[in-house]
């Protein structure tokens, strides 16, 4: 796998917070089933317990040239070390009693490449039509033509929000972030999942 894509460029502009999540904490999630990577579809409102989804713009695919001018982009840079960091405290979260689940805007078929190269323990989820971004107001932005969901993360809850992290930086280590949070949250019950 090339280093370009594991490794993050110094001096990352960092994404500021504009308040696009401000109101999600406490929203319910609509219930819309996207297509995961195992070919079975994911309807998030209706999971029981704590389900951690990571939203993500998009993974680099070797070979591929990331977009123009990507690494200027505040937040867009980090998709591969992010799902590795998830991929290496997978087995922490499990413990917490949470699931997880990547998403973003690429195609099912391009996250199961990742997802295979990658060794990715959990599904990722796919909102190529964008209609789970906009029913609960994600925010996106666009380049080259594709609109690509901001990096954040969902705490969800028994089909609530619990807890949005927006921004997320940098990426590389927000999945110890995530593992800190749900350890202090104090809520995990033997047996929940």
């Amino acid at each position: 796998m090339p280093a370009d894509f594991l490794d993050l460029p110094e001096n990352l502009p960092v994404p500021e917070d504009d308040g696009a999540c401000d109101r999600l904490p406490g929203a319910r999630v609509p219930p819309i089933a996207l297509p995961a990577t195992s070919g079975e579809r994911v309807d998030l409102s209706s999971l029981p317990g704590t389900t951690v989804v990571y939203c993500y713009p998009m993974t680099g695919r070797p070979g591929t040239p990331l977009p123009e001018g990507w690494d200027g982009i505040p937040g867009a840079r980090g998709c591969t070390p992010e799902s590795c960091g998830f991929r290496d405290r997978h087995a922490e979260l499990t413990a917490l009693g949470a699931r997880l689940f990547g998403m973003s805007t690429q195609s099912t078929d391009y996250q199961r490449e990742a997802k295979e190269r990658l060794g990715l323990p959990f599904e990722l989820l796919s909102d190529e039509g964008l209609g789970f971004c906009r029913a609960i107001g994600l925010p996106t932005f666009e380049v080259e033509g594709m609109v690509l969901v901001k990096r954040l993360t969902l705490v969800v809850r028994d089909g609530g929000i619990e807890h949005v992290f927006y921004p997320v930086f940098p990426p590389d280590t927000h999945a110890a972030e995530v593992v800190g949070w749900l350890r202090g949250r104090g809520t995990s019950r033997k047996g929940e999942r």
